[in-house]
């Protein structure tokens, strides 16, 4: 397939990959329906990150089904996948993996060899990562970002594709180690998983305490997911689009000349140039899964909230008003003029 220019039509093939990817979606999250109840929008927010290539951090009380959900989404994209518990105990090695003595039976003679640890999968859950120390922490980030481990002189490469889903529990946090702020904003998306509505816990009270139990059906697997993210990286977006990605990143700063008094006034710091970057190949990728070879505004207001709520930072003045960060990024989006991104390219 041939790379367009900016506001060139998509090719022919692209087109056809396209439609393949908004009913793969279709079909994966029919299939994920048949384990998981509801959270709609917390499945699209991880299929695009998927396909947009970026790893999720995931925040939500236990009990949430947050491990069963990732362990479904790797069974429906034939994908491995491996979950870590996250302990103050657990050290980088434990994640990346060691060297063991090993003896050869032919010639009795001693060798080192590179045991690959966990980190070794298309999709690896790791839970509750803000209850190690920064040293691992540290490990694993290096990985996200690199997509490659180094044990003694060798660069091993990791599976491809490969993603990261973090979690977080927020109402824990005696005996945790926050990540840093660099570190978070490694993270394309915050993910946000709330409690079910009424109904749906009802459903889910039913579902769970039977006999019956649901197999998933693959939809994808490791090739086409590969092939998909790069087509996400060739759809063409207009200049009013970057644009208007650009200005919300811009807007969350407090020492942005010409920034708003509440900006001023409620944040410490506002969200870097990966912002924008995040916002844009998570537009393109939101737009193919609704049918759509263009990003349109619309996309890029849908991914804003989870790729700044981790990248913004309330000061004292916030907090001691009440005023969250959801708050706070609902008044950027209303401040930031749209311009005509929905135009058709």
């Amino acid at each position: 397939m041939r790379q367009p220019s900016l506001n060139s039509a998509p090719a022919p093939g692209d087109l056809e990959a396209a439609q393949f990817l908004e009913d793969a979606c279709r079909r994966l999250q029919a299939e994920l329906a048949k384990v998981i109840v509801g959270q709609q929008r917390v499945i699209e927010e991880l299929l695009i990150a998927v396909f947009a290539r970026g790893h999720c951090l995931m925040q939500g009380v236990p009990g949430l089904a947050k491990t069963l959900l990732v362990s479904t989404l790797a069974r429906t994209m034939d994908l491995s996948f491996h979950r870590i518990q996250f302990t103050p105990d657990l050290m980088p090695s434990d994640i990346t993996g060691t060297d063991i003595l090993q003896e050869d039976p032919q010639t009795g003679r001693r060798r080192f060899e590179f045991q690959r640890g966990p980190v070794f999968a298309n999709m690896l859950l790791a839970d509750e990562i803000n209850r190690t120390p920064p040293k691992t922490q540290a490990a694993l980030l290096q990985a996200m970002q690199e997509r490659q481990v180094t044990a003694g002189t060798a660069t091993l490469p990791l599976p491809d594709p490969f993603f990261v889903l973090a979690t977080q529990n927020p109402i824990e946090q005696e005996g945790t180690y926050p990540l840093p702020e660099a570190q978070l904003d490694r993270f394309m998306f915050m993910v946000l998983v709330g409690y079910p509505p009424r109904e749906e816990e009802l459903e889910i009270l039913k579902r769970t305490t039977g006999s019956a139990s649901e197999d998933v059906a693959r939809v994808l697997d490791a090739e086409r997911i590969i092939e998909l993210q790069q087509l996400v990286r060739r759809v063409p977006v207009s200049e009013a689009v970057y644009n208007y990605a650009l200005d919300i990143a811009r807007a969350t700063r407090p020492g942005e000349p010409g920034a708003s008094d509440f900006v001023r006034h409620w944040l410490s710091w506002g969200a870097g140039p990966r912002a924008g970057q995040h916002m844009i190949l998570a537009g393109k990728a939101r737009a193919l899964m609704h049918g759509r070879v263009h990003v349109t505004l619309d996309d890029i207001e849908a991914v804003a909230p989870p790729v700044l709520r981790h990248r913004i930072i309330p000061n004292f003045n916030a907090e001691a008003e009440g005023v969250t960060v959801e708050q706070i990024i609902d008044k950027v989006l209303g401040l930031v003029p749209r311009g005509e991104g929905d135009r058709l390219l």
